[in-house]
């Protein structure tokens, strides 16, 4: 098997590229995340990832297109529709991955998303197993949260930036919400 790996982060691949290695897959990492924002936390991820590939010697496909535009239209759309709008980002990314790995000769595509404890899991696995179907090739499956704590020393190790919110503007937005209402409450609301 010849494996494409959708890598969101280089904190995340530390894991899951180790793991595969020991399991003996064949694989090649794939950089596509249009959905992190702003620009500059994008970049930063993406210069993470080329620091820890150059210490490791991980082969990285990097695809540094940014349409963050139709990315944010597509999850508002999703979440006025009452689907969630990581659903959409799964599929979205995933395809884009799923689609280059069947005309490039991969034999399956896989993600790192699998290694978060923070992820939907559930509906991950269900919207890369629906775009496998439309692509006509497999999505490799593994659960691969056991080995999140060892991300974390892994990142630490290789001196790594570390996130805390999984790249999009609304999580973004959501962990300094409280901070938000607090002041609404303090203040009034807005004026």
């Amino acid at each position: 098997m010849l494996l494409l790996l959708h890598i969101c982060c280089a904190p995340c691949f530390t894991y899951v590229g180790k793991k595969l290695k020991s399991d003996g897959v064949e694989f090649v990492g794939y950089f596509y995340n249009p959905n992190i924002h702003p620009l500059k936390e994008f970049l930063t991820r993406l210069d993470t990832l080329k620091t820890f590939t150059a210490q490791t010697g991980y082969r990285v496909i990097y695809n540094t297109a940014y349409p963050y535009r139709e990315f944010i239209a597509n999850a508002m759309k999703a979440e006025e529709n009452g689907i969630l709008r990581c659903k959409v980002c799964y599929e979205n990314r995933l395809r884009v991955v799923a689609r280059f790995a069947r005309e490039n000769g991969y034999t399956a595509f896989s993600t790192t998303l699998q290694l978060s404890p923070y992820q939907h899991h559930e509906v991950l696995r269900e919207s890369a197993e629906s775009v496998a179907d439309d692509e006509g090739i497999e999505f490799y499956y593994t659960d691969f949260r056991e080995g999140f704590k060892e991300s974390i020393e892994l990142s630490r190790q290789y001196n790594l930036y570390r996130q805390n919110y999984c790249g999009c503007i609304f999580s973004e937005f959501e962990r300094h919400e409280k901070k938000l209402r607090r002041l609404n409450d303090e203040h009034g609301g807005n004026p």
